[in-house]
């Protein structure tokens, strides 16, 4: 891939994938680190030469230094969320729901960089030009656990189809992590997760983010061209809904929500106290005898 296709191809929420690289990046370089992920200063390393490269458009420098400028704003909170998202993920394939299903894969690196305590089947879905950036720099590195990718548009109605043709097992408890539906307009995302249902055997658990009064819009805002980066987001309604608990619950889930500031007490960083945000958790009840 040509590095200055980049800056083009990695526009509004995929973009968010490499600031979350920059955060890793950063976090692994501390002594007091919450995680070590090896892999995410090849990522950073990349972007910023296809951003900076002197063929890459006028306006990609300046997207490069916006996107650093946003990972500093979110770095405390984010890099908590890394390590609880890696928490969650051992503790589900601990508690045998070994098959695992990331809603936006991003540029984690879970298949290489996570001690799984059971062996794991990752499947990762994203775009296909996310993956066309990832998988090179990735070619040297040794997965810990069974990987399939699904290079597929999650706003499209054919994602399902394609985790079902790449081994994916319905008949399994399965772990689903969404980092992708909440972007999408709310006719969309619950369309994604009547699918996730359809899809999901009982006791299969489903979690997704509820923003409080930091949500990601007023993240961009503080800081000067974010919210310029996701202009091509059309102005609708996104996420599911604030009636998504009693949504879900409704096509056979049993719901709990817990706070990110109570999630994030186990760990010594200051990420504020807004109870407002935090993690949803679905967990697929058995279908009526």
């Amino acid at each position: 891939m040509n590095g200055s296709q980049l800056p083009i191809t990695l526009t509004g929420p995929p973009l968010t994938a490499v600031g979350v690289a920059v955060i890793r990046a950063r976090e692994t370089r501390r002594d007091d680190r919450l995680y070590a992920d090896p892999y995410a200063d090849r990522f950073v390393a990349a972007a910023q030469q296809a951003y900076l490269d002197p063929s890459a458009p006028a306006e990609a420098a300046e997207t490069w230094n916006t996107v650093l400028r946003l990972a500093e704003v979110m770095y405390e909170t984010r890099t908590v969320g890394v390590r609880l998202a890696d928490d969650g993920l051992l503790e589900a394939a601990a508690c045998g729901r070994t098959q695992i299903v990331l809603l936006g894969a991003g540029l984690d690196t879970h298949a290489f960089r996570l001690a799984w305590p059971e062996p794991v089947r990752l499947f990762e879905i994203d775009l296909p030009q996310l993956f066309e950036f990832k998988e090179p720099l990735l070619r040297d590195a040794v997965t810990t656990c069974e990987r399939h990718l699904i290079k597929a548009d999650l706003g499209a109605e054919d994602w399902p189809e394609a985790l079902l043709a790449n081994g994916f097992d319905p008949a399994i408890r399965t772990h689903w992590v969404d980092h992708a539906l909440m972007t999408l307009p709310t006719s969309t995302a619950r369309a994604g997760v009547e699918a996730i249902t359809r899809l999901s055997a009982p006791s299969s658990q489903y979690g997704f983010p509820v923003m409080g009064s930091q949500s990601f819009n007023t993240t961009l805002n503080t800081v000067d061209g974010a919210a310029a980066l996701y202009r091509s987001m059309p102005n609708v309604d996104r996420g599911l809904g604030d009636d998504a608990r009693q949504w879900i619950e409704s096509l056979g889930w049993s719901t709990s929500f817990t706070s990110f500031t109570e999630l994030a007490a186990r760990y010594p960083r200051d990420v504020g106290s807004d109870t407002g945000s935090g993690t949803v958790t679905a967990t697929r009840l058995a279908a009526p005898a």
